[in-house]
């Protein structure tokens, strides 16, 4: 297999990635900011091991001789993914990511005809964030071609690492996204809010501002858009008084002091919750006509999804030519990929 790179490799996400690949004879290259951790991580794992700085354009595209395809596990994305993005293209080198970030796949969108010139692919989302709800969004256009109207949504677990954590806090300040006629807009949290059955019973839930709000609209050009996400009642009532001072995380100092005690309080679940752990996923596709088609599954819990479905695309785009440019999971891996990981089930559809 040719050589590859996971930056971010000591993060929460990139470890639990890098040790799966080399439990499974792949031989990426990790790599990260900080030397010490970066050097030990790859002598306990076996691998080579680079130290890579995103604030230095010409040593990031330095740091990436020999390299085929990097997957970038580092987030925020806001900060990580365009300079890497910008020396792949510029290397002519295929670039994957985990993000669920909307701007980052509106910037990857919009990087299409570079990478295609480039002869490249760039594929951000190829973990939870949004393998699961790009295939269901997928399999729904193809079930109603006709559909106009897209609802997607999950019910699972909420226990997050810290860089899912210090992501979320980046992005506070603008509320909530939905698509509408093609265009993103925004709108305050607590949106939407309705019942809905994932897949376990019926359960109150709210608009997010997840990926799929991008993505969807890529893979199926539906214009119209929703994620949700199940809602207690109590989320919901503070839903409206977070909008009043969500202005405040637009405010850096305040980020970063949030930023600091994530670092120092949040872990990400354990082994054996990631082993245990479920996640439902829904979606529901509706015609102008009033016909609708929806889909119900369930699959691993989100960290062991993203480390299985990550590796997944790697191995697909290192071992089989893939149309160049800028493309979504479902698009590249086909609107099945999320059936074809281990612990998913079809509920429904």
């Amino acid at each position: 297999m040719s050589g590859w790179l996971i930056y971010g490799a000591t993060g929460y996400t990139g470890e639990l990635i890098a040790r799966e690949a080399a439990r499974q004879g792949m031989t990426p290259i990790v790599a990260g900011r900080n030397p010490l951790r970066i050097e030990t991580l790859g002598k306990s794992l076996g691998l080579a091991a680079r130290v890579l700085v995103l604030d230095d354009p010409a040593a990031i595209t330095a740091g990436l001789d020999g390299i085929t395809l990097v997957l970038n596990c580092a987030g925020p994305f806001c900060a990580t993914a365009e300079p890497m993005i910008q020396a792949c293209l510029a290397r002519r080198i295929h670039y994957l990511d985990i993000t669920g970030e909307i701007d980052v796949f509106e910037r990857a969108q919009a990087l299409d005809a570079q990478a295609l010139a480039a002869g490249v692919v760039v594929c951000p989302g190829v973990g939870f964030d949004v393998i699961p709800t790009d295939c269901v969004a997928a399999m729904l256009k193809e079930a109603l071609p006709s559909a106009n109207e897209l609802a997607l949504g999950f019910d699972g677990s909420q226990h997050v690492s810290p860089g899912t954590a210090k992501t979320a806090i980046e992005h506070l300040a603008e509320g909530g996204k939905v698509r509408r006629d093609g265009n993103l807009i925004r709108v305050p949290f607590g949106y939407g809010a309705r019942r809905i059955d994932f897949g376990r019973g019926e359960t109150d839930a709210m608009a997010i501002p997840w990926g799929d709000v991008s993505t969807a609209y890529y893979t199926t050009g539906i214009p119209n858009v929703t994620v949700y996400a199940r809602a207690s009642r109590e989320q919901l009532r503070y839903a409206g008084l977070f909008n009043a001072v969500r202005f405040i995380f637009g405010w850096r100092w305040v980020r970063e002091l949030i930023a600091s005690r994530i670092e120092a309080r949040v872990h990400g679940p354990d082994e054996a919750e990631r082993a245990s752990g479920a996640t439902w996923v829904w979606g529901e596709a509706t015609d102008p006509a009033g016909a609708s088609k929806s889909i119900r599954l369930k699959t691993l819990e989100p960290y062991a999804l993203t480390i299985v479905g990550a590796l997944g695309v790697v191995r697909r785009v290192l071992e089989r030519p893939a149309p160049a440019g800028t493309t979504t999971p479902a698009r590249l891996m086909g609107s099945r990929y999320v059936l074809d990981l281990p612990g998913t089930e079809v509920l429904s559809g």
